[in-house]
């Protein structure tokens, strides 16, 4: 909208828009005045004076795009290409994958449905041109950015193209002979196993890959810890969903949560603080951030507070975004379990400022917002609402 649209909305000059838009006429406005504007502009008061996080969510013809790029016949079968374009150095390729990587954990998961299909193709193009050790590499990065497609679709709610690419990612891992990059993908799968209903095959999977990777990831040091740490957290994650989609014997499975945190931990202690090798953030708070969701998966509401309260401000700060907008996430699930609605709905708002596509785009969280709108939110009802018409749902 023009300032001078704006200007005769308000019945007033363009000079006193461009005043009051700079913050020159009055400091802190009349609340008669603001109340005016969100009238002229047939807007809700509280989003009038809610801070502006923009968030594109990802369209269904950008998810067919990266579907698009794992059916080709040569990513599926590692085939040379039309191209006579020469393979991309690894070094080239490592740093596309690792300005995508980044850009995943500041939040940004719509943007990555451009950069994933060429990231698929050129790593298959090297994978299969390139000779000796920079093939074994090129495996990896392959395995690795079909990784971060299987991550990408678990945040977009595509979880059967996240199983096409943890296969294909397992797949990957295996030719490149790195045990590091094997347990990685092996963590990748196991978690697009849980969210699309394969919870206990997913445990099963994930404490498979850690029972024979663990010798030669202990031997490999800090990179071994961290990814061996996290199979152990996927099958704590995958432990918690099966127990909740089991009617006749729950308890089976949500007994190994504990035990499967416990492994975690141990690795957090061995690494000796909080790291983000191959992107995986682990370390003792990241351990404490699958807690709080196992907790939640558990629907121990009350639990899940506890431990969030644990966490330091430092610690929490120091995570990536992602990671800090997930966990505050999970803490609004926890609070809306303990009947604290009000609080969850400034939880919600705090990780939409952190990364906005976490709330307004993700199925799970948005599944929350419409949770919470049947429950009511008292005297966050206005905020909530406000939300709701951020992430697109009906009011």
């Amino acid at each position: 909208m023009t300032q001078e649209t704006f200007a005769a909305l308000m019945n007033k000059s363009v000079r006193w828009v461009e005043e009051f838009e700079a913050g020159r006429r009055q400091a802190d406005p009349q609340l008669s005045i603001i109340r005016l504007a969100a009238l002229r502009l047939n807007i809700t008061l509280e989003r009038l004076l809610s801070d502006p996080v923009d968030a594109e969510c990802i369209e269904d013809s950008e998810i067919e795009a990266v579907r698009r790029a794992l059916h080709r016949h040569d990513v599926i079968t590692g085939s040379c290409d039309d191209s006579s374009a020469e393979p991309l150095p690894v070094e080239q390729l490592y740093a596309s994958l690792t300005h995508a990587r980044l850009g995943f954990q500041a939040g940004h998961f719509a943007q990555l449905s451009g950069a994933i299909p060429k990231l698929l193709v050129d790593t298959t193009r090297a994978a299969q041109r390139h000779e000796g050790d920079d093939r074994l590499v090129s495996y990896e990065v392959l395995s690795l950015s079909l990784e971060l497609t299987e991550a990408a679709a678990i945040k977009w709610g595509s979880t059967e193209l996240a199983v096409i690419a943890g296969h294909r990612a397992v797949a990957a891992a295996e030719r490149s002979e790195n045990p590091v990059i094997k347990a990685s993908a092996a963590r990748h799968l196991g978690d697009a196993m849980t969210n699309h209903g394969q919870a206990a095959e997913a445990a099963e999977f994930v404490l498979a890959a850690a029972r024979r990777l663990e010798p030669e990831l202990l031997r490999s040091g800090p990179d071994g810890f961290s990814v061996l740490g996290m199979l152990y957290l996927k099958a704590a994650m995958a432990a918690a969903a099966a127990a909740e989609a089991d009617d006749r014997n729950p308890g089976q499975h949500s007994r190994r949560v504990p035990d499967h945190l416990g492994q975690a931990k141990e690795q957090a202690g061995r690494l000796g603080g909080d790291d983000n090798r191959l992107w995986t953030a682990f370390g003792p708070t990241n351990v404490s951030l699958y807690t709080v969701a196992a907790h939640v998966q558990l629907s121990e509401g009350a639990d899940a507070l506890a431990v969030a309260a644990s966490i330091t401000p430092e610690a929490f700060h120091n995570l990536p975004k992602e990671r800090r907008a997930h966990l505050l996430a999970d803490r609004a699930h926890g609070e809306m379990q303990a009947g604290l609605r009000e609080e969850a709905v400034a939880t919600l708002l705090d990780a939409e400022e952190l990364a906005s596509e976490e709330v307004r785009c993700r199925p799970r969280t948005r599944t929350l917002v419409e949770n919470l709108q049947l429950l009511g939110a008292g005297s966050a009802e206005g905020r909530l609402r406000a939300l709701a018409d951020r992430c697109g749902l009906p009011g």
